[in-house]
């Protein structure tokens, strides 16, 4: 409220009378400046009971929903685990007299990897090759016995006995040939089972023994452990209930299976694993103690980041939706008691609130069961600002905003225009 340059003095010349003046001047003064006051308030009540400027639709950010082809995955908990495990055990008794490698070192197959003192069992393959030589000896006497008793007896020179008892030398004979030829090669095993080597190529953990510690054959500790990291497998569990949905959408032509999707692989840390596996198989039986079924992903680590024993989280293809609609997380409410609706803009152009049922998140948005179709506009900004059957000015996620139109600001009352 502005006040003019009269009434400001007037009122102040009300204000400096002497205290001694009589009441009848008093009256007479104070009259004029009542008048003017009541005239200022008046204007400016009058100046006051204009109605605001008529506001326009609001504003909101939209996204038009369109069917496409979703993959499913599943990103599922999992352990993993070497692709071939071997316990290097000793099969003859002795002492350790070497240890033949360095422990966390890659082996080969057949690599020395231990060697146990063989004295007495070289020992035991010479003694083998000389009963071996004595055989041989033996059964080539007896071969030419019985060739010069065959040729005696053509001409009857000997029996018929005679020559029935030298061809049961020479058969003898061979017997005792072939098993000391099979002794002689007991004995190169039993020799060669004094040097340990790898049975599978790998990386060899530590050893349990060092040199000059005694080993038996069958003892229950291993020596070491060799394990093949290169390729490695992942071993996962998965919900029976989420296995049960997934095949009912299968056997309902919803879902088309693709089991041939590659496995992505998320450390511990949450960063991706640079190489990407393959399903091997799942399980046909259903732990009872858990209520999962096992599936198992082999993936190739060259560089040998995976070790045995690591969580990590693989997403696994669980199928493909034909014609889904995606739905951005923003755009979705759930109230207390957990239901979701979405607000949408109808096709007279005012907002109508649509119950909707959402199954799984796919990266920033949520999977549409029903409640919503191909060409609805979600409504994902400004909800804040509207409400059911109110009028919108919608603009789509992505584009530029239109300008809404301004109304020029009326004069303040009491003031000049020019």
């Amino acid at each position: 409220m502005y006040l003019s340059a009269p009434i400001l003095a007037a009122g102040r010349e009300a204000l400096s009378f002497p205290l001694a003046v009589s009441t009848p001047m008093l009256l007479t003064r104070i009259r004029p400046v009542a008048l003017s006051l009541a005239i200022a308030v008046a204007v400016a009540a009058c100046g006051k009971g204009e109605p605001p400027p008529a506001q326009g639709p609001g504003q909101v950010t939209v996204v038009t929903l369109k069917a496409q082809d979703v993959s499913l995955t599943r990103e599922l908990p999992g352990r993993t685990t070497a692709y071939l495990v071997a316990e290097v055990r000793p099969q003859v008794n002795g002492i350790v007299a070497r240890r033949l490698f360095t422990e966390g070192a890659q082996v080969t197959a057949g690599q020395p990897l231990y060697q146990i003192e063989d004295a007495s069992y070289r020992a035991q393959a010479n003694s083998a090759r000389a009963q071996l030589a004595r055989a041989e000896a033996t059964a080539h006497a007896a071969r030419l016995s019985a060739r010069r008793i065959g040729e005696l007896a053509k001409v009857d020179a000997v029996s018929q006995q005679d020559l029935e008892n030298a061809v049961a030398a020479q058969k003898q004979a061979e017997a005792d040939l072939g098993a000391a030829k099979a002794a002689l090669d007991a004995a190169a095993v039993t020799l060669g089972y004094a040097r340990i080597t790898a049975p599978i190529s790998g990386r060899i953990g530590k050893s349990s023994v060092t040199q000059g510690a005694l080993v038996s054959a069958g003892q229950a500790e291993a020596l070491a452990t060799v394990q093949q990291l290169d390729p490695i497998y992942i071993d996962l569990t998965q919900s029976s209930a989420e296995l049960l949905q997934l095949r009912r959408e299968l056997a309902a032509g919803r879902v088309q299976d693709n089991q041939s999707l590659p496995v992505g692989i998320v450390l511990e840390d949450g960063s991706r694993f640079a190489q990407t596996g393959t399903l091997e198989f799942s399980e046909v039986s259903v732990d009872p103690t858990t209520g999962s079924v096992g599936l198992r992903v082999k993936v190739d680590n060259p560089d040998g980041t995976l070790m045995p024993g690591m969580y990590v989280r693989a997403v696994i293809g669980g199928g493909v939706r034909r014609d889904a609609l995606r739905v951005p997380m923003q755009g979705i409410a759930r109230d207390a008691k957990g239901e979701t609706s979405a607000m949408v803009v109808g096709k007279d152009g005012k907002v109508e609130v649509r119950p909707v049922t959402v199954s799984r998140a796919l990266d920033d948005t949520w999977l549409v069961e029903s409640g919503l179709q191909a060409g609805d506009k979600v409504i994902v900004e400004g909800l804040q600002k509207i409400g059911p059957g109110m009028p919108v000015q919608a603009t789509e996620r992505g584009t530029a905003t239109p300008a809404p139109a301004t109304a020029p600001r009326p004069a303040a009352a009491g003031t000049d225009a020019s």
